[in-house]
């Protein structure tokens, strides 16, 4: 731990003040997510506690808010800041799973790629390029619309986490095959992979105690951006109707029940989630940048 407190990382990250306030935010963001059912003031899903007289209330600090519902309530007379306590669990959810999913599978494609070379690495490369060609949020719909076509309407509303997380997953792993295989390309012909040959160690071996442990810097960076990256792949599908189902509603779920109550003078119902949603994905993005510039030895 001390060596940890001594290193260049921690001495980057005291030094900038930007880093540890994205930092202090992003922890209360997903503190305040995770710890909803606790530190919400309401259950907003609770359907034997909702009463619709408290439906359109305005924030409490308005003329006509109550302050039973700090940032007001929706439609449904839903606590606003509960839904989007809940709502940004469903989002954190989806992102770090999403991310995990896509850096397993990007990890594993370029290790082998870069290792093996030769037409492993044509073959995985080239389908990587296909998929490159299309936009993320395209081959996220396309995955969702196979398995809605494929699976009946109510199965899928069961399985529809998943298949958000598959979807977001899949349209991302690209991104870590290629980082990952220009790193082993590097790698493979250092010393240490070649002394390990010649002891007789496999090829699997070498790949996962000798060649990946050295390639997981750039991968590190590419995951928290990435997250930022799934977070806002989630709400655009859940805002386009495509995503987690109204029974658990992310941040894009309720943007978009908000969108419609927006200019009939309904503004918090949208305009909260959205605020949510951007000092979310924001304080990540920035901790991304300081990560990216902290592992970069050409910046120390």
């Amino acid at each position: 731990m001390r060596a940890f407190f001594d290193s260049d990382i921690w001495f980057s990250f005291t030094r900038s003040w930007l880093t540890m306030g994205s930092a202090i935010v992003a922890f209360i963001c997903i503190a305040g997510a995770v710890a909803a059912p606790w530190l919400a003031p309401h259950n907003p899903f609770d359907l034997a506690s909702l009463q619709l007289m408290d439906a359109f209330k305005p924030p409490s600090w308005t003329m006509e808010g109550d302050p039973l519902y700090p940032l007001g309530t929706d439609d449904q007379g839903r606590d606003m800041l509960s839904a989007i306590m809940y709502g940004a669990r469903v989002s954190l959810l989806v992102g770090f799973s999403a991310t995990i999913f896509a850096t397993c599978l990007g990890v594993s494609v370029g290790l082998l790629a870069g290792y093996l070379g030769g037409t492993v690495d044509a073959v995985l490369m080239r389908i990587a390029d296909i998929q490159l060609t299309f936009p993320s949020i395209l081959v996220a719909l396309l995955i969702d619309g196979i398995v809605r076509a494929a699976v009946p309407r109510e199965v899928h509303d069961q399985i529809a986490l998943f298949v958000v997380i598959l979807a977001i997953g899949v349209s991302e792993w690209p991104k870590f095959a290629r980082t990952v295989r220009g790193s082993t390309l590097v790698e493979r012909n250092k010393e240490y992979v070649l002394a390990a040959r010649v002891i007789g160690l496999g090829r699997f071996k070498i790949m996962v105690q000798h060649v990946l442990p050295n390639v997981l810097g750039p991968v590190l960076v590419i995951g928290t951006l990435n997250l930022a990256l799934a977070i806002l792949a989630e709400a655009t599908l859940s805002f386009l109707g495509v995503g987690v189902p109204p029974t658990q509603p992310s941040l894009g779920t309720l943007i978009r029940i908000g969108n419609d109550f927006l200019f009939s003078g309904e503004w918090w119902i949208t305009i909260f989630p959205g605020v949510a949603l951007i000092i979310m994905v924001l304080s990540v993005n920035l901790l991304g940048d300081w990560l990216r510039d902290a592992l970069n030895p050409k910046l120390r």
